[in-house]
């Protein structure tokens, strides 16, 4: 059964937007760890195996709480959310992560507000204010800019694999926020992936290694754990956080706080990792920050 949401409009946004910040922190981590699993993995094992572990449990999780089959009628959207957030992100940003570094990838997760934004106008009829676009465009450019100022060399390959990926995944996005109003968060996804299963499945099997055993020994524990990230956070646990904060606090408003996901992803970097952050991240962050703000005050 769909979730249920309090009257409170002022309520609903602040807990749409604690989920949404819940699920951006989530996903800040797939990047990097889908860069990761592709030095052990090839992109299509990679796409299909973690799209079928997630189904896995997303078919637990709809059969222990007996939810009911969605409607006909929303088989075509959830297929939409399929294409978008199941099979067309990943595959592309596993593909473009072969050819650049995940610290590339951030100047298009700067590019995704904005395309859920969009999509949110054409799919879900999501109308924020004019200076909401404003603070989105702002933010947008303050992420790409520090991105390209600090990021490496580009490739024509991965830019472009890259910039269909944000589109995809941001109709995904706008496409599942819509369906969750009715449906429910974490339904909207599980069902997703398992309209999904079968292609994946049949991939999956298709480039399945040739020499398994060899490679279960070789690949290492560094490909083996975004693999297993990308697989129950990326692509599960992540998204019931996140459509359910997109669908109660819109879709425009509550997207804009995935300009803090770049920055989110480096200070994981330099608490986990050891990396340095610089004096000129927190700058950009505290001004993304801001947007983000004027964005809400306005969505």
């Amino acid at each position: 059964m769909p979730e249920h949401h309090t009257n409170n409009p002022s309520s609903k946004r602040w807990e749409g937007w604690g989920h949404g910040l819940l699920g951006v922190i989530i996903f800040s981590g797939s990047l990097p760890a889908t860069r990761a699993a592709v030095s052990g993995f090839t992109p299509l094992f990679l796409t299909a195996s973690r799209a079928v572990i997630a189904a896995g449990l997303g078919a637990a999780l709809l059969a222990l709480l007996r939810q009911r089959r969605p409607a006909r009628g929303d088989l075509g959207p959830l297929a939409v959310v399929a294409l978008g957030v199941v099979v067309g992100f990943p595959l592309l940003t596993a593909l473009a992560l072969r050819h650049i570094t995940s610290a590339r990838s951030i100047v298009f997760i700067g590019l995704l507000p904005l395309a859920t934004a969009l999509f949110g106008l054409l799919r879900a009829d999501d109308r924020p204010k004019p200076a909401f676009w404003l603070f989105s465009g702002a933010g947008s450019l303050l992420v790409v800019g520090f991105a390209l100022a600090h990021g490496d060399g580009g490739d024509l390959t991965g830019d472009g694999l890259m910039l269909g990926a944000i589109g995809l995944c941001g109709l995904g996005y706008a496409e599942g926020a819509r369906l969750s109003r009715r449906l429910g968060g974490w339904q909207v996804i599980s069902w997703a992936l398992l309209l999904a299963v079968p292609a994946m499945a049949g991939l999956a099997l298709a480039t399945w290694p040739e020499t398994w055993p060899e490679i279960w020994a070789g690949i290492g524990l560094r490909a083996w754990i975004g693999l297993g990230y990308v697989s129950v956070f990326s692509m599960l646990v992540g998204f019931v956080f996140w459509y359910r904060g997109l669908a109660l606090g819109g879709i425009a408003g509550v997207g804009q706080l995935q300009l803090l996901q770049p920055f989110l992803g480096l200070a994981l970097a330099g608490l986990l990792l050891g990396e340095p952050v610089e004096g000129t991240m927190v700058a950009v962050a505290a001004g993304v920050v801001l947007c983000v703000v004027g964005a809400k005050r306005f969505a």
